[in-house]
């Protein structure tokens, strides 16, 4: 089981949570990694693969390819998410990965299009008795037998009261973590988070704690010292990093590693493990810095190689 205490976390990102992301965070010192979400319906069609050559674990679709990919390294330190609207496939895909991964989690609090069009990520705040029926199933047909946690992330609602009275719901539920992304839903990940996050992240890490439940923050935090700041003086049990930890990975470290060495650590990883190109590329871009020469050059390279080139030559 989990060591929740005091630990900062990466947050779930779609796009830049892949293996090579979690693995540096991991080695710049977090604690925890979040995948990044992947769709249920999705899971359900891939076959879990021992890829033996790259000493991975595949979960690849007939149509998608590789879906999802983790090693032995980040297992125990591993959250999965998944968006879902269903009790029953939700069930189906954690089954699947259940012996690879720490935890599983759900998403309640995704505002994208997709997503909330779906019945799944916020969309599933407008609807609690699903929600709770999602996470029941899963504690009851996955996280018992499997003796894995089951957690949730969800945002703030309008009031303190309302968001308290559904984190009150989901703990009886039997999960074992739940994560306050301190944005109301209407917020995209680049706004501040509310101004008063204090008032709601008390409330509702005294909610989780008189459940047993572990309570994370999450929301414009900037680094591992702010992390465990946040952690001191709310009341929570951890922290996440999620949007500033997508330019600089070291925020977890607890001094600042240059970006180039995080680029060029970045690059080694992806290589590895075989990281899709388009999706290496769109994250070192992330992580150089905007004005930097480097950048409008990364553009152009096509293959691992080419980009490691590039980072060798500069």
């Amino acid at each position: 089981m989990i060591d929740y205490c005091n630990k900062v976390a990466l947050a779930p990102m779609v796009r830049f949570g892949e293996l090579p992301s979690r693995l540096l965070a991991l080695h710049l010192g977090a604690d925890l990694v979040w995948g990044p979400e992947i769709i249920d319906r999705k899971l359900v069609d891939c076959v879990r693969t021992k890829n033996d050559s790259l000493g991975t674990t595949d979960f690849v679709h007939p149509k998608a390819g590789v879906v999802f990919r983790t090693c032995p390294f980040e297992k125990k330190r591993l959250i999965f998410q998944i968006g879902t609207a269903s009790p029953d496939i939700a069930v189906q895909a954690a089954k699947i990965v259940a012996s690879d991964v720490a935890q599983i989690d759900v998403n309640a609090g995704c505002p994208k299009h997709f997503s909330y069009h779906g019945g799944m990520g916020a969309a599933l705040l407008k609807t609690p008795d699903l929600l709770e029926e999602i996470l029941r199933s899963l504690v009851t047909d996955v996280g018992r037998p499997f003796q894995l946690p089951i957690s949730v992330k969800i945002r703030v609602l309008s009031s303190v009261e309302e968001t308290v009275d559904l984190v009150e719901r989901l703990c009886k539920t039997g999960i074992s973590c739940l994560t306050l992304h301190s944005r109301f839903v209407q917020q995209n990940p680049t706004s501040s988070a509310i101004p008063n996050r204090e008032v709601y992240l008390e409330a509702v890490a005294k909610a989780c704690a008189a459940h047993g439940v572990a309570c994370y923050a999450n929301g414009s935090i900037q680094d591992k010292a702010e992390g465990l700041s946040v952690i001191s003086q709310y009341g929570t049990t951890g922290a996440m990093i999620g949007h500033s930890a997508s330019h600089d990975l070291s925020v977890f470290d607890s001094s600042t590693v240059p970006w180039m060495t995080q680029v060029r650590s970045f690059l080694e990883l992806a290589r590895a493990y075989e990281n899709s190109p388009p999706n290496t590329k769109y994250c070192v871009l992330r992580l150089i810095p905007g004005k930097d020469p480097l950048r409008q050059i990364m553009t152009r390279m096509k293959s691992h190689d080419e980009m490691l080139s590039l980072v060798e030559s500069a």
